[in-house]
């Protein structure tokens, strides 16, 4: 399954907070659960969503569509604007069916956004919706090596991905944060070297996983390339990866999250 694939899918849960937890300087981690979730395939890797957020005063309808095609993205938009949810795209960060619980991170920063302020404010009995997407990353057969790079945007996809891949798997992994203390336990497999790299506060987001990754050699053996973030990240590193590096495009995902307005 591709990122384009989500849209196939049919699963609508309406869920409530649990619990929420600032993790690290930059992330909150909320957990929701509910019996919808029942509905909800454990995918793993980088499994995601699209996510429909209250508004701040609560007069939100969750009458959604089960599907995000086209026709259900013009039933979205069809809704009295003073009642639909807000709708953003997150990672699962982890999942356990057996608790009808999922976590998700938030990136915040203050009172900036829509996801970061309500992650901030949310309590246990809060409702949201989410609907299915699927995984953007596509295991390749006979492939063991893996380029993988983010911003913090993209932390939960790659975090998810380094958790299940297969223990001999080998590569790196270029991870930037914007604090020290926003890295995470991984779970990666031996081979795979993990790069937790600090952004300067007036650097690009995005600038300083590129840099590395375009400094160092690739992984040796066939590879598969994940690149994941602010939208000059992905889209310069397939140019680099698939042009230069003459890396097939079929071993490259890269999807632009987020573009920095005004570049």
């Amino acid at each position: 399954m591709s990122f384009r694939d989500g849209r196939k899918l049919t699963t609508l849960a309406v869920v409530e907070t649990v619990r929420s937890k600032q993790i690290s300087p930059h992330f909150v981690r909320v957990t929701v659960g509910g019996e919808q979730l029942d509905a909800l395939e454990h995918r793993g890797r980088d499994h995601w969503f699209r996510l429909f957020l209250p508004h701040e005063d609560g007069a939100t309808s969750f009458a959604l569509p089960n599907r995000l095609d086209m026709m259900g993205y013009l039933r979205y938009l069809r809704m009295p604007k003073a009642t639909r949810p807000h709708l953003r795209n997150y990672t699962v960060r982890e999942f356990r069916p057996q608790d009808r619980e999922l976590d998700i991170d938030f990136v915040v920063h203050g009172t900036e956004g829509v996801a970061g302020p309500w992650a901030l404010r949310t309590e246990p009995g809060d409702r949201v919706a989410l609907i299915d997407q699927g995984c953007g990353y596509d295991a390749i057969p006979g492939v063991t090596a893996h380029l993988l790079a983010a911003d913090e945007s993209g932390l939960p996809a790659v975090a998810g991905i380094l958790r299940d891949l297969p223990r001999d798997a080998t590569g790196a992994a270029y991870l930037e944060i914007p604090h020290a203390d926003d890295a995470q336990d991984t779970d990666a497999p031996d081979g795979v070297d993990v790069h937790w790299l600090v952004r300067p506060h007036d650097a690009r987001p995005g600038s300083v996983a590129l840099a590395e990754v375009m400094a160092h050699d690739l992984p040796a053996g066939p590879l598969s390339a994940y690149v994941v973030g602010e939208q000059k990240l992905p889209t310069t590193v397939r140019r680099w990866l698939t042009g230069e590096k003459g890396v097939p495009k079929a071993n490259v995902t890269c999807q632009a999250y987020w573009r920095v307005a005004g570049r």
